[in-house]
């Protein structure tokens, strides 16, 4: 607050006032503490200029945009009832000496009231008036106003002291203002978070409900699906092992048998693919030279004539904590999905990299991954691809775009089931111009 009002308390006190030292030094020490403007117009009223040799004192606030000056605080004669104000004074901007004081934002002294024609006469009229503006921001926010039954009562040591005690008033009004505009943005801030909040709760309830609902369409669907294939199953078993028993000696007999056995693999083969569906396959986790794998992986995969194999290996040596067995059947199940995908022949692309080392790359990782290292296997082909809408869909169970009577099985999902209890994740797109591709994501060791 050391600005006019500090030059001018110093210029004002070196002539040695110590009632007006005192005043004023408390009135800048208690400044800090008041904690609005009513306080302060009382305070200034009642402790300052009262203290300070003045008979009386009016504070007015103004309303630029009314153009008028509204009574709020005042001492002495006009002020019978404490901190109350009956019927405020209001004074438009440019009528009598205050109004003309906020009109120009000058100081006004007026040495006798009775020659001058802007006055208006109180219930007591006086002598003698000092009228000083206060501004913040170079714009007048209110006037403090002292009458006196003398004449010439007013000269430039009033003056003076008047207008540092306006000046000290305008800075605090400054800082009460920013204070209230800091608090309005504070509420702004909670009432726009509290909203927000509510939309993202809202929102999270919206998706877990979502979430509930496909989950128990996902589950009804694996349900009938899976009763449906362990029927079939079931059928062969039995009545293959009834004919074994009615032809038991038989040399077709053997041939019963051999069909049973082959359904039991195949439910035990159903039984382990569900497991992996629902990420309760026990995986035996070791540290595997990924690179290896897959290139080993790839020489011994057979592929149609009308198939080219093109293997591109991440030039970088990494290693994945991963069940290597488990690891094969997904790249294996991808492969095969994606060769079925060809039926007329194509290119199959097998593709490693190691992701999230850059913060490109970092922002191109499936969200649902945590920040880290991948490495990534990406196996394209350019068969019939996929439709848009149909590209989350292919790990779901069961999910095939076969004929219903051609093959059975989970499917994909399996290996979306590996991949996650791996600490992985894969992720299907579509291979423009034509075909698919299918990533797995495994955490860099």
């Amino acid at each position: 607050m050391r600005n006019v009002a500090a030059n001018q308390l110093e210029a004002m006190l070196d002539d040695g006032d110590p009632r007006s030292l005192r005043t004023l030094n408390k009135f800048a020490v208690d400044l800090m503490s008041i904690p609005n403007e009513a306080d302060l117009f009382w305070y200034v009223a009642q402790n300052v200029v009262g203290r300070l040799g003045f008979v009386d004192c009016v504070i007015y606030t103004a309303d630029v945009e009314r153009q008028e000056l509204t009574q709020v605080a005042a001492l002495g004669d006009k002020n019978p009832y404490g901190r109350t104000i009956l019927n405020p004074l209001i004074i438009p901007f440019g009528e009598g000496i205050t109004g003309k004081t906020a009109m120009a934002a000058e100081p006004t002294i007026v040495n006798d009231l009775l020659q001058n024609t802007n006055y208006i006469p109180d219930a007591q009229p006086a002598r003698s008036e000092i009228c000083v503006p206060l501004l913040a921001g170079g714009q007048v926010v209110g006037v403090i106003d002292s009458e006196h039954p003398d004449a010439n009562a007013f000269g430039t040591a009033e003056l003076e002291i008047l207008t540092t005690v306006a000046a000290m008033t305008s800075a605090k009004l400054e800082l009460l203002s920013e204070a209230e505009r800091s608090k309005q943005r504070y509420n702004d801030l909670v009432k726009t978070h509290a909203k927000l909040s509510e939309e993202i709760c809202s929102r999270q309830a919206l998706e877990a409900e979502l979430h509930e609902s496909r989950k128990l369409e996902a589950l009804g669907h694996l349900t009938g699906r899976l009763a449906h294939d362990f029927n079939n199953l079931l059928t062969v078993i039995s009545g293959n092992l009834e004919l074994a028993e009615a032809y038991y000696g038989e040399p077709g007999s053997r041939r019963y048998v051999q069909e049973a056995n082959l359904a039991s693999q195949r439910g035990t083969q159903l039984v382990s693919d569900l497991l992996a569906f629902a990420q309760r396959s026990r995986l035996v986790l070791s540290e595997t030279d990924m690179n290896r794998l897959v290139g080993d992986l790839c020489k011994v995969s057979v592929m149609p004539t009308d198939v080219d194999l093109v293997v591109e290996l991440c030039p970088i040596e990494s290693r994945a904590f991963v069940d290597p067995g488990a690891t094969k059947s997904a790249i294996n199940a991808v492969m095969t999905n994606a060769l079925e995908a060809m039926p007329q022949g194509g290119v199959l692309t097998v593709t490693t990299d190691i992701v999230g080392r850059s913060p490109t790359s970092r922002a191109a990782l499936p969200p649902e991954l945590s920040p880290g290292n991948y490495y990534t296997i990406s196996i394209a082909d350019t068969g019939v691809g996929l439709a848009p809408e149909r590209v989350q869909q292919v790990f779901d169970p069961f999910y095939s775009t076969k004929p219903a009577t051609a093959g059975n099985g989970l499917g994909l999902s399996i290996v979306r089931g590996i991949m996650l209890q791996s600490g992985g994740t894969v992720v299907a797109s579509r291979n423009e111009p034509t075909g698919a591709v299918i990533e797995l994501f495994f955490p860099v060791h």
